[in-house]
């Protein structure tokens, strides 16, 4: 076996570890202590910068194709400058969402004929994209996730209707399992937000930072034979 680093560095394997979940479940808060941990990357996505955000959230129907486009134009930009700049550099990456997300949004969103022509567009764009070599799924119930949101208090999410929360949630359990099974040499590390709290207790912080370390361990192994 090679030699890793505390971060699961190896030479000719570089990390780049996407963390994913519904709305509220602590993605970004998760990448943020990953980064800081092993002092790489971060790649946030962007959010309050959508103008069609808070419209959405009060008419999805009216406002859904021109703020999933917004997202995936964005998230492609933002993912080829992290490949130019960091990846390509061998300089490890962790980002708060994985491009995959946008399927599961606009599946739920979007009619029938616009989710046609939206899948055509993500997969023009996503075809040549940087994939993960790790992916963290968080998840929780729904009370945790509408706690979350309540507190962050984020005014563009105020309107978000518990129904919609549900439903993604479930969305979200079956896009993973369905990557798990047509991806199985990406690994994909499951944690419950019921049961851990990251951000107050520094144990299940560290829970998952060693989980995360044995993955990247394994999977640099795999990939530097």
């Amino acid at each position: 076996m090679q030699a890793v680093g505390e971060g699961g560095h190896a030479m000719g394997y570089t990390p780049f570890i996407t963390v994913e979940g519904p709305i509220g479940v602590g993605k970004t808060s998760l990448a943020k202590a990953i980064s800081d941990q092993f002092n790489f990357a971060l790649l946030k996505e962007i959010v309050d910068e959508n103008p069609f955000l808070g419209k959405f959230y009060e008419n999805i129907e009216e406002w859904s194709f021109q703020t999933e486009m917004f997202f995936l134009c964005n998230r492609y930009k933002q993912l080829g400058d992290i490949n130019t700049h960091y990846l390509s550099k061998s300089q490890p990456v962790v980002a708060d969402y994985n491009i995959l997300k946008n399927l599961i949004f606009a599946q739920r969103t979007l009619n029938p004929d616009e989710y046609k022509k939206y899948y055509k567009i993500y997969q023009l764009l996503t075809e040549d994209m940087p994939k993960p070599n790790v992916i963290i799924y968080l998840n929780a119930s729904l009370d945790t996730l509408l706690k979350r949101i309540k507190i962050r208090g984020r005014e563009v999410e105020k309107n978000i209707s518990p129904l919609y929360l549900e439903q993604l949630s479930i969305d979200y359990e079956q896009t993973i399992s369905s990557f798990e099974q047509s991806h199985p040499d990406i690994p994909v590390l499951r944690f419950n937000g019921d049961e851990l709290d990251f951000v107050k207790n520094e144990d299940d912080l560290n829970f998952i930072i060693e989980k995360l370390i044995s993955s990247l361990k394994k999977s640099s192994t795999t990939n530097t034979r």
